[in-house]
């Protein structure tokens, strides 16, 4: 019987991570990368001596990683190893408070009950709620497509189904919060992890608290080499199998004969295969790549709310801060303000929250000696036309007075070099539609269990993977969602 082939549009971590689980099932594999570089969002910048992660920064279920290893009967820690932190984040409140969010639980109730208002029993009260919602929805809503009849005739999904009360869906991520936490530095820390998927804790249902349990249960890690790593060592393991990957190779169409994928159309050529999986945004594949069949498009899921998108500067400081670690919140004075800008006024408030990385404090080959490399990200709206060069002036301006005053320093006065991401250069570079981070945002109560199917409905041999569909953003989800379509093939 002839090997079958499937055509991969987009190498990012979900694309490449499908080209591994089908080339172990024996498929030809070949993938088509826009770029000159895999990754998509997951890849690395240098500047002046300074090596910046490019996106993601935090990296939380390395098992993920390790499982298409396994997969491939190779050892994981001959490609790609990881170091657990024993310090998760450091916090800066506008109020002078400092916390340090330990991995370990303990240790954490207790500077939670040293430092705020909060005794440590509601933090494990919370942690024992968030692990809940996780154990309820893990196996069934996550690991699994919901959009297939099997998935509903096991028994833990039945179960599940039984138990959907629980998982908290029918208040919003702040009710919620507020009803585990008196003390408002506690509720606005647990409102935060709502940005891990671009959306509004004021408007996203409590079920998302499910996030903070993959953090401080699984814990947070550093990739040796960086996250950049990541994508590195996937790549390699790939091509180790034979997948092929063409870059500089932007797909133009996907060609469909009698409502069935028959290949791509790629530089004037024709590409055929078996199978077809797109790791491109679902709305741009639909909008671009099957522009020829608008009576195909799911236009209720192309129409909803996009996600937040980010704000990164990328700066090379001349000092070190002993008070810095790989993970820094600053956060703002009024979280529901901030919020109120993003999604209702659609720009950026003069107190953002500024996430702080410093990849250089366990990798000191990131930034000249006695330097730092900072990744410093807020969250900003989706592109719908903004004035972004006269937003991120203003934001530079705000967030450089903010570290300045919360760090006794003059941040402007310390960097020695600067690149900048914003939500038109992610469009451009990752083909994010509005340069959104996760596709559709979860700020409706069902949102986050309504997206696009990993299987095209109307088009046979059409499969969708990454942060734009089903189960969602960031990396553990992406790969989850090369797991679905794998299982699916």
């Amino acid at each position: 019987m002839p090997q079958k082939k499937a055509l991969i549009i987009g190498a990012g971590i979900a694309g490449i991570a499908t080209a591994i689980r089908l080339a172990v099932k024996g498929f030809e594999v070949v993938v088509f990368e826009a770029n000159d570089y895999a990754g998509g969002k997951l890849t690395s910048i240098s500047k002046d001596g300074y090596r910046f992660d490019a996106g993601p920064s935090l990296f939380t279920m390395p098992q993920y990683v390790d499982e298409l290893f396994t997969l491939a009967g190779k050892n994981p820690r001959d490609y790609f190893n990881y170091q657990k932190l024993d310090v998760v984040c450091q916090y800066f409140y506008e109020d002078g408070t400092r916390l340090t969010a330990y991995a370990d639980e303990q240790k954490l109730a207790n500077e939670v009950a040293d430092k705020t208002d909060e005794p440590a029993t509601a933090l494990f009260k919370f942690a024992s709620n968030s692990g809940r919602i996780y154990r309820i929805t893990n196996h069934v809503f996550l690991e699994r497509s919901l959009h297939r009849l099997k998935t509903y005739l096991r028994v833990d999904t039945l179960k599940s189904i039984l138990r959907l009360l629980q998982i908290d869906a029918l208040r919003t991520m702040h009710q919620a919060n507020r009803s585990f936490f008196k003390d408002k530095r506690m509720v606005q820390y647990f409102d935060r992890y709502a940005t891990y998927n671009g959306s509004n804790p004021y408007l996203a249902p409590a079920t998302l608290n499910v996030i903070p349990h993959l953090e401080q249960h699984y814990g947070a890690w550093f990739t040796e080499g960086g996250m950049q790593a990541i994508t590195d060592s996937l790549v390699k393991l790939a091509e180790s199998m034979g997948v092929n990957f063409n870059y500089n190779s932007p797909v133009q169409e996907i060609i469909v004969e009698g409502r069935c994928a028959k290949g791509l159309r790629i530089k004037d050529d024709v590409i055929a295969g078996d199978l077809v999986i797109s790791n491109m945004d679902v709305w741009f594949t639909y909008q671009k790549l099957l522009s020829k069949y608008p009576q195909l498009k799911p236009l209720r899921i192309l129409q909803q709310e996009r996600s937040s998108s980010a704000l990164i500067f990328y700066w090379g400081i001349s000092k070190q801060f002993s008070q810095l670690d790989l993970h820094n919140i600053f956060f703002s004075a009024d979280y529901e303000a901030e919020f109120k800008h993003i999604w209702q006024e659609k720009n950026i408030g003069s107190d953002p929250t500024i996430y702080l990385n410093i990849s250089s404090k366990y990798k000191s080959d990131d930034a000249p000696a006695g330097h730092e490399n900072w990744f410093v990200m807020i969250n900003v709206p989706h592109n719908t036309g903004q004035d972004w060069d006269m937003l991120i002036n203003e934001a530079r301006r705000n967030i450089q007075q903010k570290l300045s005053r919360l760090l006794g320093e003059d941040i402007k006065s310390l960097i020695t070099s600067e690149s900048i991401l914003d939500p038109r250069s992610i469009e451009g570079k990752t083909s994010s539609y509005q340069g959104s981070l996760y596709g559709n945002s979860s700020n409706t109560q069902f949102a986050a269990f309504l997206r696009h199917s990993n299987r095209s409905a109307k088009i046979k041999n059409l499969y969708f993977c990454g942060g734009s569909v089903h189960p969602g953003g960031g990396i553990p989800l992406a790969l989850l969602s090369a797991k679905i379509v794998a299982d699916w093939v």
